[in-house]
């Protein structure tokens, strides 16, 4: 792919999943799969191909193995058009792999991971600034803390946007919080990181980071963010969920996309949320992603 036309570039964490539609998902007894089939995954990953598939040439940065997992991930990325000439591959090593449950009747899952035995990305030799530094976009999982830190100090001082899914609290996300343009994270992300219970004071605790943009998905309670001091709440859309598997990963590449167009927050949270809805209506985190005319169509019904 043409490095200049890359405009989305997404560093953390691939893998592939494992996927299992249950009838319910089991505690301690065993029940019988309803469909189960193998998919790329990953916030970041899934993100990019998200991106590509919206329209935003993409790429990502991360690490496999050169193992037969390594080698699907690799290619399944190529197939969806998103770059892989940044990602690190390593001999010898084990890929990251995750286990999804998804209870059919009502899309829900849980999810068991492992990075597999792959050393993190060093920051000083293997991040692409080049790469970086053409994209218009620098999207962060929270995984690859350090290399995260590094490219994210890069993209800002070459105007490139730095957009995070602040999923999870690990150790490195507050300073990584701070480098941040885009900052749209978890209920309990949002909690955890403000100590606030209340969503609606923890979003105004958030902007105090300096981010450009603040908000907070709530899955089928839809989306906040906070918009020159005024809370905005975008309700989700009623589909029937297949799978809610990779919808925020795909709400982060959405609203991103959308952000370069307008900066009209309700406007991208209507259209990420609408192509996080397309999404789950299939079985894993990549299959059901929308196209942008998908997207469009969708919006226009609804």
């Amino acid at each position: 792919m043409d490095t200049p036309k890359i405009a989305f570039v997404s560093l953390g964490f691939c893998c592939n999943d494992y996927l299992s539609v249950l009838p319910s998902i089991p505690y301690d007894s065993k029940v019988q799969m309803l469909e189960h089939l193998i998919q790329g995954g990953g916030p970041a990953a899934t993100a990019a191909v998200a991106a590509a598939r919206l329209g935003l040439p993409a790429a990502l940065i991360s690490t496999v193995a050169d193992d037969d997992p390594g080698r699907r991930i690799l290619q399944d990325l190529e197939a969806e058009h998103v770059s892989t000439r940044a990602m690190a591959v390593r001999p010898g090593g084990a890929s990251p792999i995750a286990y999804c449950w998804i209870e059919q009747p009502t899309g829900k899952r849980c999810v068991a991971w492992t990075r597999g035995s792959l050393p993190e990305l060093d920051p000083q030799r293997e991040i692409d600034c080049e790469l970086i530094g053409r994209a218009k976009i620098l999207h962060l999982d929270g995984h690859q803390t350090s290399a995260a830190l590094a490219a994210a100090s890069y993209a800002q001082a070459h105007g490139v946007l730095v957009s995070l899914d602040g999923g999870t609290m690990r150790e490195g996300m507050a300073e990584l919080v701070r480098r941040t343009d885009i900052l749209i994270t978890s209920e309990e992300f949002a909690r955890t990181y403000t100590g606030l219970a209340d969503l609606s004071q923890a979003i105004v605790k958030l902007s105090e980071t300096g981010a450009r943009v603040c908000g907070i998905t709530m899955g089928d309670q839809g989306s906040l963010a906070l918009d020159q001091g005024r809370i905005l709440h975008c309700p989700a859309f009623s589909v029937k969920a297949v799978d809610t598997t990779g919808a925020g990963d795909v709400y982060h590449a959405a609203f991103a996309l959308r952000y370069l167009e307008t900066q009209d927050l309700l406007e991208c949270m209507r259209f990420a949320s609408a192509a996080s809805a397309l999404k789950c209506l299939q079985l894993g985190g990549r299959a059901g992603i929308p196209s942008r005319r998908q997207v469009d169509e969708f919006l226009t019904r609804n």
